[in-house]
């Protein structure tokens, strides 16, 4: 009689008390070194299907990005003229190689193509390495990767729209002598814009490595804040690599550095708290 009745109660209690679900377990805990570079090349792959999808968009819309796109600071009417305390003058491009426009043309269009599809790039190769930092969710990954995305996105958005413009017009306006022409090889002019649009997105990454080099503990605000003069300094001698010699452009460079040094700092303090709470969770589930 006891035992059916405690049987009776124990499947009673099972009916209210809900099962204990076994630990899920990271997929990529126990994947083997092959198995992670399978994992890796299918990423990259994924990536590259993306930049692929992007220089098709950009072939479709050639026209738009060839000769509103890029050659729009050569142009005097460029929107963003009407905005910078600048007197523009039209540039005059030529060819100097019998295939020169062909492999500018080319080659530009790729550039853009990498540009459209590098979200999607970002995101597989995100994919694959947060798992290896913290838990791979993929809603973190995307907005991750948005962040990544956003601050590239915007440093090209500058690059393009603040500091092409101020180059371009200083080294058009730009002579030693009355009797010499500037003429630029389109190449040259196609090379710079691209390049100069490029690093300022890659500059733009400093909030976000800062940010991921403070959650795995590799940086910390109170040395960046140390070490903020020298960042001042170093913002300087870049804008000074990256734009004409003068004053006016070189601070419209740096000034832009300095701030995301600054917000860089900001993250980094809001990523060591978080950093720090995990540590003192995981301790205190520990004991």
């Amino acid at each position: 009689m006891s035992e059916s009745t405690d049987s009776s109660n124990r499947s009673i209690m099972g009916a209210i008390l809900p099962k204990a679900q076994p630990p899920k377990k990271d997929p990529t805990a126990s994947m083997s070194f092959l198995d992670h570079l399978e994992e890796l090349r299918w990423r990259i792959l994924k990536g590259l299907a993306g930049v692929v999808g992007g220089v098709v968009i950009a072939f479709i819309f050639s026209d738009f990005f060839i000769n509103e796109f890029i050659l729009g600071p050569a142009k005097t009417d460029f929107f963003m003229y009407r905005i910078m305390p600048i007197e523009p003058v039209a540039l005059e491009l030529i060819s100097r190689r019998l295939p020169g426009q062909f492999f500018t043309y080319w080659g530009t269009l790729i550039i853009i193509g990498i540009i459209i599809g590098a979200p999607l790039f970002i995101y597989q190769l995100w994919a694959f390495i947060e798992p290896a930092l913290e838990s791979g969710e993929k809603l973190k990954t995307f907005f991750n990767s948005m962040f990544i995305t956003f601050f590239f996105l915007l440093g090209v958005a500058f690059g393009y729209l603040i500091l092409v413009p101020f180059a371009v017009q200083f080294f058009t306006q730009f002579v030693i002598a009355d009797f010499i022409s500037n003429e630029f090889d389109i190449n040259e002019y196609f090379t710079s814009v691209a390049v100069w649009t490029l690093a300022c997105g890659v500059i733009f990454q400093l909030p976000v490595i800062s940010w991921f080099l403070s959650k795995v503990g590799l940086v910390n605000p109170e040395a960046m804040r140390k070490f903020r003069r020298h960042a001042i300094v170093g913002a300087l001698i870049l804008a000074a690599f990256l734009t004409p010699p003068d004053p006016v452009s070189q601070v419209m460079i740096a000034v832009p550095i300095i701030l995301l040094y600054q917000l860089s700092i900001l993250l980094s303090r809001i990523a060591s708290r978080k950093r720090k709470k995990d540590m003192e969770a995981a301790f205190t589930n520990e004991s």
